[in-house]
């Protein structure tokens, strides 16, 4: 296999020009992975309106003046990035990775991540190659929204209130209690701070934070769960990004009733399923899904460049 040095003097890779732009978003699409054809589709549609500075990551590599490839690393917010790959068969591909990490790192990016599928080992072994760390291993999971986890109800009083009732400090101790301890992405939350977190939900989900929740314990004076929802009207389903309950009351029946509530909400807004990912290594909560009715599509494994 070509070395990445070589494949980088055989071409030349520069940031996109505008007038570039429409071709090389194109063809990084059709060369796509076509799983992720949706998900590419709506970071693209939300970036119509960003003025020219905000595609700078978008790169392409010419042979003369042919454009043969593009990848584009995609801001985030809180100086965090996506990557999203040219085609797996395309000999220039090695270039365009070790420019995209370059990129990543003049940058000073605090994390860029990308997403693959499990068979993808070629892909797994090329980015490797080029510095990213695996960080994790998802099961992707979905569910239609009729489904109940049967059990008796939680004996205390619960009650719902909106994230917005929250005060920020609220929000913030509330997703740090939930966080504690956690076994989802733990190497993940060791680099990522609360805020972080909370500013990837939100660019998550243009409705933010309309379908998110706390919930509340008889008289608690603090929220005790959260649960955050983003309806995906392009495929009729909704997404769980975020469910926990704080160590306190952990084991004692919240996860069922946080769970159910999620799957009714979805359902009365007329969604189909509900989709979710669960960490490879959080085997109480695959559990607790899969006694949901929760039953896995896909696989995904995480890398990253650490900036």
């Amino acid at each position: 296999m070509q070395s990445p040095q070589h494949a980088a003097d055989a071409l030349n890779v520069i940031p996109c020009p505008p007038e570039q732009r429409r071709e090389a978003l194109l063809q990084l699409a059709a060369a796509h992975d076509p799983a992720q054809q949706t998900a590419l589709g709506a970071a693209i549609n939300a970036m119509t309106d960003q003025p020219n500075a905000q595609w700078d990551g978008l790169l392409i590599g010419r042979a003369g003046t042919r454009l043969v490839g593009a990848i584009w690393v995609q801001a985030l917010p809180l100086n965090m990035a996506q990557l999203w790959l040219p085609d797996a068969q395309g000999e220039h591909r090695n270039a365009l990775i070790e420019a995209a990490r370059a990129w990543v790192m003049d940058q000073r990016r605090t994390l860029c991540h990308v997403e693959i599928s499990p068979d993808a080992t070629r892909t797994r072994a090329q980015l490797l190659a080029h510095g990213m760390k695996p960080l994790v291993s998802l099961h992707c999971l979905k569910s239609a929204t009729d489904n109940r986890l049967p059990g008796k109800a939680p004996a205390a009083s619960l009650r719902w209130a909106p994230w917005e009732a929250l005060t920020p400090a609220q929000q913030h101790d509330l997703l740090a209690a939930v966080e504690h301890e956690s076994l989802d992405c733990c190497v993940l939350r060791e680099i990522l701070s609360v805020e972080d977190l909370l500013a990837g939900f939100y660019q998550q989900d243009a409705l933010a934070p309309a379908h998110w929740y706390a919930l509340w314990v008889d008289d608690s004076p603090t929220p005790v769960g959260v649960l955050l929802l983003a309806p995906r009207h392009e495929i009729n389903r909704w997404e769980l990004m975020l469910m926990g309950v704080v160590p306190e009351w952990r084991r004692q029946g919240l996860g069922q009733h946080i769970i159910n509530h999620a799957l009714a909400l979805a359902e009365q807004a007329g969604a189909e399923e509900l989709l979710l990912s669960v960490d490879h290594d959080n085997t109480p909560a695959f559990d607790l899904y899969s006694r949901a009715g929760f039953s896995e599509y896909a696989r995904q494994q995480v890398l990253a460049w650490r900036g």
